[in-house]
């Protein structure tokens, strides 16, 4: 998957505040359907997950384990999208223009940054922000396997492993009627070197 410039539940929660990340995930759930100020909408969206090393549950099977937050994104790196805004504070420089042409959504896979979470008007923690991690911080290995599907290159196995309301999402939207047509495709090829004073 390639961006261009074109939770429920009573869960135990992590604590609001800033805080060490490392993204973990990202999800491409196609086309959705929504609704803003009362004119339909339609965005092709994504989900991006963290783990967060530092802040620990503390109940259930899971307890010891970090906890994780997602945010949803239209999956766009247009000039007033919120992706493009929090990837560039993550990274701490703008995008080229030549980025901006296709910017390969894996590239932030394992890369660790801040993020800052609050409350939501349902009490319910968010990600309001995320920023590049100080230099010299120490950044804990990662704990949770890494989650990767696009609708682009559709993997089976990977959709299968997804939440049911997850799956249902996706499997509402166009991309994956299409994708459902062609077949599975082969994955892209491997992502080239970044630079070095960038994490993505």
């Amino acid at each position: 998957m390639k961006w261009s410039d074109s939770g429920g539940g009573d869960f135990e929660q992590p604590p609001v505040g800033t805080t060490v990340a490392r993204c973990v995930k990202i999800i491409d759930i196609g086309t959705q359907k929504g609704e803003y100020q009362g004119k339909a909408t339609s965005k092709r969206q994504c989900i991006i997950g963290w783990e967060l090393p530092n802040e620990l549950m503390g109940e259930g099977e899971h307890a010891g384990k970090p906890f994780t937050v997602s945010k949803f994104y239209t999956a766009s790196l247009g000039e007033k999208a919120n992706l493009r805004k929090d990837l560039e504070n993550w990274r701490g420089r703008a995008f080229t223009e030549q980025e901006l042409a296709g910017f390969e959504s894996k590239n932030i896979l394992g890369k660790p940054c801040m993020l800052s979470l609050t409350l939501n008007d349902k009490n319910k923690v968010r990600v309001s922000g995320v920023m590049a991690v100080p230099k010299g911080m120490n950044v804990p290995e990662q704990f949770n396997p890494t989650v990767y599907f696009s609708l682009d290159d559709f993997d089976p196995a990977v959709y299968e492993g997804l939440s049911d309301g997850i799956k249902k999402m996706i499997a509402a939207s166009p991309e994956y009627v299409s994708a459902m047509q062609r077949g599975p495709r082969p994955a892209p090829g491997s992502i080239g070197d970044m630079e070095d004073d960038i994490p993505f």
